[in-house]
């Protein structure tokens, strides 16, 4: 998928989150400045958790509430981690994941024996765009919950400024 700007990024997390039930792992993966974040708040809004979706970087983790029926959203951002799950431990993600959906930035290597189950998002800088502004997004399913998922939800049309591509999302 082919994202254009900072506002096509928050709505791809919304289409996201309309996907995502407890128990969901996400990992987001890509440079610093990638959009990692600015999807996180998407889904944020998406799922209608309540405070502001911020980069936890500094405190590592942040549980933003539902402020309906929907699951918490625990954002994770592992980047000051250097070990693997079980300096994860300390999170109590475990713990969290079956009632709430987390997203974990920089979490290759660290929290994937969670669960079988997680999707995980690449998001790339386009190579040669000038503005900066362009990012390919690649989801990736593991386990039964996302290899069968349906994602075009993800990839249709009515985007402000022209919506995301019309390429398949078969990971």
């Amino acid at each position: 998928m082919t994202v254009t700007s900072p506002e096509q990024m928050r709505e791809l997390g919304r289409r996201l989150a309309g996907l995502l039930r407890a128990g969901d792992l996400v990992m987001l993966s890509g440079e610093l400045g990638a959009g990692k974040t600015t999807l996180t708040r998407g889904l944020g809004e998406g799922l209608g958790v309540r405070g502001a979706v911020t980069s936890p970087t500094f405190v590592i983790a942040r549980v933003h509430p539902p402020l309906g029926d929907g699951p918490p959203l625990v954002h994770v951002d592992a980047y000051r981690l250097s070990g693997g799950l079980d300096e994860m431990e300390d999170l109590d993600l475990d713990v969290s994941l079956s009632d709430s959906v987390i997203v974990v930035e920089w979490g290759e290597g660290k929290v994937e024996e969670l669960t079988e189950d997680r999707l995980q998002l690449r998001i790339d800088r386009a190579v040669g765009d000038t503005t900066d502004e362009v990012r390919h997004v690649t989801p990736t399913g593991f386990g039964e919950r996302w290899t069968t998922a349906d994602l075009s939800g993800l990839d249709g049309g009515g985007l402000d400024g022209g919506g995301l591509d019309g390429g398949g999302l078969d990971g």
